[in-house]
């Protein structure tokens, strides 16, 4: 079973191409549905049924495992099998029409225009600062993953054309917009970039202070230290200018497809979460402006 098992996921680096991140949590995924197939002496893939599975994903929802990781690792398994009936090695899928257990969703926290400004106007008292400003406007001006920033090389940067080309998952790539405001940082950036370099051949965009490219951990690191230091109580993360980017686009433009294309998102359900934000701006605003939605003073 672990042979095979081994086959697939070779079979997702190789041909499939994923990132290492997701590469990562399949392997997790498997190698836990290994485990407990080996807990309740089942010897070869073909001996899992639909029950089993139905029993394994009762046992880590008891475990108090959410849905949404339940769901993944359905994925993950559903995959595994399909590739096992192209191996010849099973003749049925036994994850298909499993009931994953639902569980609260979470709105992605955002930060307000307010917020956002207060945190961009930054004093750029030293090249780290000029860095990580040019990092961050980019982050919100264009909506990038982390991934995609931390891999951002000078070439994919085109200021005639105000744009950004990023590799995000699954490789594809896509042309994304640059506002002025990150353009002009970028500006002061890369004027200073070259100074910091230990070599003249390094490409990435964003370096650390060794002159290699910038990691992800220091970037997240950045960011926290820098809402810190501007006195802002919600946890920011990279991933949190990302959210705001896309309720700030959709609130402006009402527009869920181009939202969608600039996210990089392949489904469009999993854009739909900004409208649950949108619509939440607009009840308070409802709420706030309605004179028969007023609450009567106290």
């Amino acid at each position: 079973m672990e042979q095979q098992l081994n086959h697939f996921l070779e079979n997702l680096l190789i041909v499939r191409q994923l990132s290492p991140h997701t590469h990562k949590n399949y392997q997790l995924d498997l190698m836990r549905v290994l485990a407990w197939c080996q807990e309740q002496e089942i010897h070869t893939w073909s001996e899992l049924t639909h029950a089993h599975i139905r029993h394994y994903v009762v046992d880590r929802h008891r475990k108090g495992v959410q849905g949404r990781s339940i769901r993944r690792a359905l994925s993950a398994l559903r995959s595994f099998y399909r590739y096992l009936l192209r191996q010849g090695w099973v003749t049925q899928n036994p994850c298909l029409d499993v009931p994953v257990p639902k569980s609260a969703k979470k709105l992605p926290k955002v930060l307000n225009v307010d917020q956002v400004m207060h945190l961009l106007d930054t004093p750029q008292t030293d090249w780290h600062l000029v860095r990580d400003l040019a990092m961050f406007e980019l982050f919100y001006s264009s909506g990038l993953r982390l991934s995609e920033l931390v891999g951002l090389n000078i070439h994919d940067i085109d200021p005639r054309d105000a744009n950004v080309r990023v590799l995000g998952k699954g490789r594809k790539q896509r042309d994304l917009p640059v506002g002025r405001k990150a353009l002009e940082a970028l500006e002061k950036w890369l004027a200073l970039r070259s100074e910091h370099l230990t070599s003249p051949d390094e490409p990435a965009l964003f370096i650390s202070q060794r002159g290699s490219r910038i990691s992800v951990r220091s970037v997240q690191l950045r960011l926290k230290q820098m809402a810190l230091d501007k006195g802002l109580s919600v946890d920011i993360s990279p991933h949190t200018l990302r959210h705001t980017f896309a309720s700030h686009m959709l609130e402006s433009s009402q527009n869920l497809r181009a939202v969608q294309e600039l996210l990089g998102h392949a489904d469009i359900s999993t854009t739909q979460v900004y409208t649950h934000l949108d619509f939440k701006h607009l009840a308070e605003v409802y709420d706030a402006a309605h004179p028969r939605a007023r609450k009567k003073p106290e």
